[in-house]
């Protein structure tokens, strides 16, 4: 199907969503259907049902995540009179008090309510007249310019809160496929490289490699074949940013996905997806059949000679599937276990076939710099880091969620101004930055720039998104305790410093804190940390002592009260 089709798609489904005088939105990420979603969308449904009775007067959308999950579900009123208001903490009651708000509700019930038998549409609007009365809806609305969403930056999250994530015709009326058809129509693969290059995109998932860079390195490989992967494999603790952007905009994922494989000469790819993500898994799926009906994908794609196949493998949770040779050994149906490189992907990936290996967010931010420019996206962010980051903000504090905010933006900006603050009239403590491969960064360097570098220079790294802000109130060395916990279990074992060294951590951990170590048992806890660092094969032993010598570094006092109040001591 030509370009000029797919944008009549989008064009009709414009004219057919200003028929509606109000269009309610209601999130259906994983963080608020686990709250009630559900609910609140059978009360929106039947409330309007109610109001309607065959009626134009609204619809219900269902949408992925808008961001403030700590307050969800969440629901956002749109009427052709640009208001808009945003409810949060809304279950049943509230939602048919949202609906009494916004419609009008019928006089006369005595031949509407014959139209629609399975329901008692008398009872049910006595019901809504009723919650209309009530007029308690002001704790649960939100002022859309509170710090929270104002001082955000989005752009990999632009659409969220307004897009139907299984509707194709949403998204190309959202401007959606324009990129692709650009690069397509307007752009040789070396041109692709190099936009993306300038742009100064780096990778999402942690490493922080250059995309540009990446993808010309693929290109440049002679072969026949090669393959674009979609890294999905998202197993932080605390962290679900990918999650939520394949759950809010699969279509924006894919779309970056294909000019990827424009760019590097491919012509096959594959998400690779959790298995803990099912609803990611659902709207990808459904995301690709949607592409391949209206010939998004397939062969001469867009009317070109460029022809993209993609499909999902569902990964087992295996945290060591996020390093991208293991990824590849599991795609390939092999057990997940990192192998040594060089070869680099680029070179020698799936099947032995040159590969590109990008992150959710990465490929996200694809179309956005095709269509505004590399100039427009450098222009964002500090001079080695560039453009914005989406965190998954969790923790002790006020506000947390999905936010996606400007590379150099301090962390004292984000604890204190999109989080809220610290509640309960504890203090900050530290903030933890990649997860489980992460630093702790105490309270001192709150001013510090988030950025690759900076982050790095305090024993910390970027990583893919996690944020993790910690009030007094926690435990320095049994907060590092917990983190490697988690990495001696996801160890594949395959190299001795990450298989061994990380129990022998763990069991200096527990000795320290069972109040049975000593002060030289200190030293050894950090030489032996460094060992781990410096002799794992894959990033999951380099980076998992990481919060262990970030809490040594700037928390040692809390290790050494650990000795010195001991019954040994």
């Amino acid at each position: 199907m030509k370009y000029e089709k797919i944008v009549e798609l989008g064009k009709k489904e414009k004219d057919r969503q200003s028929e509606f005088g109000n269009r309610i939105f209601c999130c259906t990420s994983t963080a608020c259907l686990s709250t009630g979603a559900t609910e609140v969308l059978d009360s929106l449904d039947r409330s309007i049902e109610a109001c309607q009775c065959g009626d134009q007067e609204a619809e219900v959308v269902r949408i992925g995540c808008m961001g403030l999950c700590s307050r969800g579900p969440m629901v956002r009123v749109e009427t052709n009179g640009d208001e808009e208001v945003l409810y949060a903490d809304v279950d049943g009651d509230v939602a048919q008090q949202i609906v009494a708000r916004h419609l009008p509700i019928p006089e006369d019930e005595s031949d509407q309510s014959e139209q629609v038998s399975p329901h008692d549409f008398p009872h049910f609007r006595a019901r809504l007249r009723q919650a209309k009365e009530k007029k308690s809806l002001g704790r649960h609305v939100l002022d859309p310019e509170m710090p929270f969403f104002a001082q955000q930056t989005k752009i990999v999250l632009s659409e969220s809160g307004t897009l139907d994530p299984e509707s194709i015709e949403d998204y190309v009326a959202h401007g959606g496929y324009a990129a692709l058809n650009k690069v397509l129509h307007e752009m040789t693969p070396e041109q692709v490289c190099e936009e993306i290059l300038a742009s100064g995109l780096r990778g999402r998932g942690g490493a922080g490699y250059p995309t540009g860079l990446k993808w010309q390195l693929t290109l440049q490989e002679d072969s026949d074949t090669k393959y674009v992967v979609v890294n999905g494999d998202e197993g932080d603790p605390g962290a679900y940013m990918d999650r939520t952007v394949m759950e809010y905009n699969p279509h924006r994922v894919l779309e970056g996905l294909m000019i990827a494989a424009y760019a590097v000469g491919a012509n096959h790819g594959y998400f690779y997806i959790r298995g803990e993500y099912p609803i990611a898994v659902h709207r990808v799926r459904e995301a690709l059949k949607a592409a391949r009906r209206c010939g998004v994908t397939g062969r001469k794609v867009l009317g070109t000679d460029f022809s993209f196949q993609a499909d999902v493998r569902i990964g087992a949770g295996a945290f060591v599937c996020g390093e991208e040779t293991a990824l590849i050994f599991s795609v390939e149906g092999k057990r997940g276990m990192p192998r040594i490189r060089p070869p680099y992907p680029s070179k020698s990936g799936l099947w032995g076939k040159p590969t590109v290996i990008n992150n959710v967010e990465t490929l996200a931010s694809v179309p956005p710099i095709i269509t505004n420019g590399a100039v427009w996206y450098a222009g964002i962010g500090t001079e080695k880091s560039k453009g914005t980051k989406v965190f998954a903000l969790t923790g002790q504090l006020k506000n947390t969620g999905l936010i996606e905010v400007p590379m150099g933006i301090t962390l004292r900006e984000i604890v204190f101004d999109i989080g809220g603050g610290i509640p309960g009239g504890r203090e900050f403590k530290a903030a933890q930055t990649g997860g489980p491969s992460g630093g702790c960064i105490p309270q001192e360097y709150l001013d510090t720039p988030v950025d690759y570098e900076s982050l790095k220079q305090l024993g910390s790294i970027m990583g893919s998104g996690g944020l993790v802000i910690i009030d007094d109130s926690t435990n320095m060395p049994d907060f590092a305790k917990f983190f490697m916990e988690f990495c001696v279990d996801e160890s594949c074992g395959k190299c001795v410093p990450c298989r061994i060294g990380t129990v022998q951590i763990g069991k200096l951990l527990d000795k320290l804190i069972a109040g049975e170590g000593k002060l030289e048992d200190l030293d050894k806890l950090d030489s032996l940390c460094q060992v781990v660092t410096t002799t794992s094969l894959c990033g999951l032993g380099q980076s998992a002592p990481n919060p262990v010598l970030s809490t040594l570094k700037y928390f040692r006092s809390e290790y050494e009260t650990l000795i010195t109040q001991s019954p040994a001591a």
